[in-house]
């Protein structure tokens, strides 16, 4: 055996990279995870009142996002002024939305929820052209934007009426959706370039809105009289994997494969809340419904469409 043999053989086997889950299947199980978690919701609210299912769900996410930190070894962010602008980020972004779309499905199907779900990328571009002065609109995305309001006025049925639709908890599944884009561009405003982590800066914002919530469901709902096994078991799926899983693996794709594809889970979360409404729950399904969800995705994708960058001519 050569020298130069003898030394390759001795010499330590280099590390191997730690194997990582394809991005597509943690992107298909984001999906399915946020697409169930409407029925989860339906189901945490036939045993307790929505703000203790909401309740319940940032504080099972907030210990899987605990537990991440602790693993990784960091720390909550500091100073009083970040943590301010955290706690209003962590009522538009979470309590708020949380809890109207758990108010919402005590009289709207799952189904009907997660599709108004999917119309935050519409309340987003229409929001985005009056508070930043960057995104400029575009014929496409302004057209999105009408195509998407047509759909969730196909979705509700508006010719007929709103027949079999109840107003209150329709409406409150849309301020829901609207909630998390004027969370989202509020962030973009204040929070963006604070120097922390996203897991750090994740972490406190539900921290927050735990906290928000401890002090509202004692005064609104009170204490649960009994322990309800199976909505209590929906609740933890809810927090634990749709509120803290869910995250993590939100994070680790935008920085695997951007923002942009990341994003594209919003179109699947109602086509899954829909399937496992109508086979789980036994939900009634009419035509508007499906077709007027198609309409609204359509909508919410030609929203994202951004203007191609124009390139420099260059001198012969």
């Amino acid at each position: 055996m050569s020298t130069a043999t003898t030394a390759r053989t001795q010499s330590p086997a280099p590390a191997r990279p730690r194997t990582r889950l394809d991005w597509r299947l943690r992107f298909g199980a984001l999906s399915l995870i946020w697409g169930f978690s409407f029925l989860l919701i339906k189901v945490g609210t036939q045993g307790y009142a929505p703000f203790q299912v909401t309740l319940g769900r940032l504080v099972f996410g907030t210990a899987v996002l605990a537990a991440a930190m602790a693993a990784k070894r960091e720390r909550l962010p500091r100073g009083a002024r970040l943590w301010g602008h955290m706690a209003v980020a962590a009522f538009f972004l979470n309590a708020l939305p949380f809890s109207l779309f758990a108010y919402s499905e005590l009289t709207i199907p799952s189904t009907l929820a997660g599709i108004c779900n999917a119309t935050s990328p519409l309340w987003g571009m229409a929001l985005s052209l009056v508070a930043l002065s960057e995104d400029r609109p575009t014929r496409v995305r302004v057209a999105g934007l009408g195509l998407g309001f047509l759909g969730v006025l196909t979705v509700l049925g508006a010719w007929q009426g709103f027949h079999g639709l109840d107003a209150t908890g329709t409406a409150m599944a849309l301020l829901a959706s609207l909630s998390y884009p004027v969370g989202w561009i509020y962030v973009r405003r204040t929070l963006a370039g604070s120097g922390n982590s996203h897991l750090s800066m994740t972490g406190a914002q539900l921290l927050l809105a735990t906290l928000q919530l401890a002090f509202v469901t004692p005064v609104f709902a009170g204490f649960p009289t009994h322990v309800a096994l199976v909505p209590l078991l929906a609740v933890a799926a809810l927090g634990a994997l749709g509120t803290g899983l869910a995250v993590l693996i939100q994070y680790g794709l935008v920085a695997e494969v951007g923002p942009t594809t990341a994003q594209m889970v919003t179109y699947f979360i109602p086509v899954i809340a829909t399937g496992a409404g109508v086979a789980i729950l036994g939900e009634s399904l009419r035509w508007t419904t499906p077709v007027g969800a198609v309409i609204v995705l359509a909508g919410a994708a030609l929203t994202q469409v951004r203007r191609a960058p124009r390139m420099r001519r260059k001198d012969a």
